[in-house]
């Protein structure tokens, strides 16, 4: 869903502001828009349901974009969010009450305290692996973004690749030992500097 229509569909202002805040304005949504994986994926972590975690990203983003006067540019945003996205999961829980398929608050907020610990170290292997990934020569990454899709059938891959399923199953097995081999070095020079 584009921006637009996430603002048309709840009520709030999309129109370009003055100039002074419009930086402000683009500096916030290019922040949201870089951390919105990240802040989704903390949320997924909490909550039993995909449908769930995008009902509640969606007022996630409604309070940040309601609280765009706290945003500061030198600030962390996605520390931010993800403290907004907690509250937001923790009144789901209550709202969701008795339902057997819900964490208990107290383990909910175990889990976000271990879910944002972990977000640096995850946001770090994220980094390696684009780096990585964009070491490969273009036909072979493409060949592996192929491969990869949602609803990419191997034997098609491999056919339009001009492997046997058993030849492609190997060379994606040989490229996904290189990239984890160079996200390993990527991340043991992370850890140097």
């Amino acid at each position: 869903m584009s921006f637009g229509k996430f603002c048309r569909n709840h009520g709030l202002s999309n129109t370009v502001p003055d100039k002074p805040d419009h930086d402000r304005h683009r500096e916030f949504l290019r922040a949201f828009t870089t951390h919105e994986p990240a802040i989704r994926a903390f949320v997924r972590r909490l909550v039993p349901s995909r449908a769930d975690a995008d009902d509640i990203l969606q007022e996630v983003a409604i309070v940040l974009w309601e609280k765009f006067d706290e945003f500061r540019r030198e600030g962390n945003f996605k520390t931010w969010a993800c403290g907004i996205a907690r509250f937001k999961v923790l009144a789901w829980l209550r709202d969701k009450g008795r339902d057997r398929l819900v964490l208990d608050s107290d383990v909910v907020e175990l889990v976000a305290a271990e879910s944002l610990q972990a977000e640096s170290h995850l946001e770090l292997q994220r980094q390696a692996l684009e780096s990585c990934f964009e070491s490969i020569p273009a036909p072979q990454r493409q060949l592996l973004s192929r491969a990869y899709r949602r609803d990419a059938s191997i034997q098609s891959v491999a056919s339009s690749s001009g492997r046997s399923i058993a030849g492609f199953y190997q060379w994606l097995h040989r490229m996904r030992k290189r990239l984890l081999e160079c996200i390993r070095r990527e991340l043991a020079k992370e850890t140097l500097s």
